[in-house]
Order: structure tokens, then sequence, then C-alpha cells
């Protein structure tokens, strides 16, 4: 690149830059590399994400549009390796023509039948898991949450919301996902409306900090935000009386510096939380799960009706929640599935690479490279 900006990178560090020059002080060979192939090209952070395009951003002001690179667009690119909200990318004039190496990387299993990834944030620092002390209370599916935020290295917190309730019991909450956060996640109780309970949250909200909001439709991602923000900018809605589902007020990922000097990342509602195949359980905060299976006196103990089976007399015990030990067994079940699926389609791209250079090969042994 010709030379930083004139204000030393500041604007970049505003919206999340992770380092403290640019470009000469990037600190990362890979980034370096990259801004090297493409010296005329500017930094710039995705800030929303389109059909065709991308609105990206070189300071805390609005974004432009940009196109993005044709192969991006083809039906067949995967959909990971696109682009996302959060994520860093090279600009030349109004078109992308690089994407730099994600530092974090949140995503999920796509809703379908066929196998895809799909990103929910790059380039994280924490990720605000929000969840209602109302109906939509569930610790289960807070733990799949943190399966999939704890492999995309981010920090989680979890922030209940609702807590100014008249029948909010955040006691009974907080020890209902003692076993399941763990003593590494911070888990916070706030009104999401009220400003000065939400100020908890300023110490994972620093300048320079980029975070996601992840939670279910009517959970008050929206709400959080624009207690945050200091301002009503994003809609809220409420949610149905009859079954308290929430609707979705949030509609695209869209990236938000905040007065705090944080970012912020707000996202849809997501009812679907699939594994990707890629997550560890013992990592993704099953680790006392794991520890257990392995004092079980035989190796291949399916924690049934063997002997000597730690898993059992555990739960027999009260040490282990059963209904813990169940999610696991079912989380366990899905990334072995998901695992396979995406060995498969890893199998298969090879195999159409071997394809489409075996004619090539026939033709240079007939006829010689030329």
């Amino acid at each position: 690149m010709n030379s930083a900006p004139p204000d030393g990178g500041a604007a970049l560090r505003a919206i999340g830059w992770p380092f403290p020059g640019v470009p000469e002080e990037a600190g990362d060979p890979a980034w370096a590399a990259a801004m090297a192939a493409h010296p005329q090209a500017r930094p710039a952070r995705v800030m929303a994400q389109h059909r065709s395009g991308y609105l990206v951003a070189e300071g805390p002001v609005e974004g432009g549009a940009v196109e993005s690179l044709p192969e991006w667009q083809r039906p067949k690119f995967p959909p990971e390796q696109r682009p996302a909200v959060g994520d860093w990318v090279l600009v030349e004039e109004a078109s992308i023509v690089a994407l730099l190496p994600r530092r974090s990387v949140i995503k999920r299993g796509a809703a379908g039948e066929h196998y895809r990834q799909q990103v929910i944030a790059a380039n994280v620092d924490v990720v605000l898991v929000v969840c209602g002390l109302d109906a939509d209370f569930n610790p289960r599916r807070i733990e799949r949450y943190l399966l999939l935020v704890r492999g995309g290295g981010a920090q989680p917190v979890v922030v209940l919301t609702k807590a100014d309730r008249a029948d909010a019991d955040v006691d009974a909450a907080l020890a209902a996902l003692a076993g399941v956060a763990g003593a590494d996640v911070p888990v916070l109780a706030v009104d999401a409306r009220d400003r000065d309970s939400v100020a908890v949250l300023e110490t994972w909200l620093r300048p320079g900090v980029s975070a996601v909001l992840v939670g279910s439709s009517g959970a008050g991602k929206s709400t959080l935000t624009n207690s945050l923000l200091g301002s009503e900018r994003m809609k809220t809605g409420e949610v149905r009386s009859s079954d308290e589902r929430g609707r979705h007020t949030t509609t695209h990922r869209a990236l938000i510096p905040l007065p705090s000097g944080a970012c912020l990342i707000d996202t849809p509602g997501m009812r679907e939380l699939k594994p990707t195949g890629e997550e560890d359980l013992a990592e993704g905060g099953f680790a006392e799960v794991e520890a257990l299976a392995q004092q079980c006196r035989f190796r291949d103990c399916r924690h049934e009706q063997e002997p000597g089976c730690a898993v059992r007399a555990a739960i027999e015990s009260g040490a282990l929640d059963p209904a813990r030990y169940a999610s696991y067994l079912k989380l366990r079940d899905e990334v072995g599935a998901a695992a396979g699926k995406l060995a498969g389609r890893r199998g298969s791209k090879r195999d159409e690479k071997a394809l489409g250079k075996a004619p090539n090969k026939r033709l240079d042994d007939r006829y010689g490279k030329r």
C-alpha cells in the first residue's frame, strides 16, 4: 500500500482494526502479504452484506457500497468463504479485491438437508449470548450457543435480559446456568431498556473491541443495542402474548460503532443452531462429561448398564444433571453427523479437482506439455 492514512489509522481502529498502524505495523505476516499483493488497495470493514455486494467502511462513519469478486457470486462457491459482517477486505475503487485472513469466526450449520456453513460474524472478540428471563430462557439452547462460540475463538458472555420482569427469577436462572457456563463464562442479568443496567457490559466493550449479539427473536438484542448506543436506532418489537415468542425486528447483520469505542454486530434471531462438525465437545463446555467418560472402567463404555461407569455413578450421586448429560449425547451425535458430512464434502471436492486435472494429464501424456 502506498502509505498509512493521514490519521495514523485511528479511523480504522475505531471500527476494530486490530493493529497499531496501517500497514507497516500490521504485525501479521498473512495480512501483510495480502496487502503487499494489492499495493493500491485500502483496508475496509464489512458493515453489511447484500445479495450482490457489500457495505464497507474505513472509519466510524456511514459506509459505501462495493462490488464483490465475481467468483463469490458463483452458486457452488462455499458460502463460508465469502466475506461476512465483521470481515476485513481490501478495496480498490468500488470493488473488493481481497478478503483478509480471519482472526476469529463464529458460524453454524445452515438450515436444510445439504451440508453448508453459515458465518454469523467474523473477527469478533466477544460474543454476547442474549436470552430473556421469560419463556425464552432455555439452558439447553445456551449450551448450543456456547459450543459454537468457543470453537470460533471469541470470549462468550451470557446476557440475561428482562431482569426487571415481576416473574423473573434471576437466582434460579443463574443456578441453572452454573454448570452450563462454567467458571470462564460470565453470566449477567440486566434490564435491556435501562442504560445504567447495561453499563455492566462496558467491561467487555472497551475501545477497539468487536462484539456480536446472538440470541433468539424477542430476546432483547435490538433493545440492548439501543441502550448501548444511547439512541433508538434499532427497530424493536413486542413478543407475542400467546407464547412469548419474538418477531424478527433485525432482518440482516450490521456492524455498529458504539460510543464506548467498541463495535457491535446485531444479528437476526436464530431458531436453529446446527453444529458445523468442527466443534470440540471438551473445549465447547462439556469438559466435565468428557472427563467422567475417561474414568469409566471400559474404554468402550456406553454409559448404560456397564459396571464401573463413572458417568452413571455421577448421575446417580447428583454430581451430573441428567438433562445436561442427555444434551451432551444429542450434541455429540449431531457434531459427529455434521463432521461426517463435512468430510464427505471435502472428499468430493478433492475428487472433482482430480477429475478436472485428469483430461489435461492425458493430453500431456499423449502430446507432451507445451
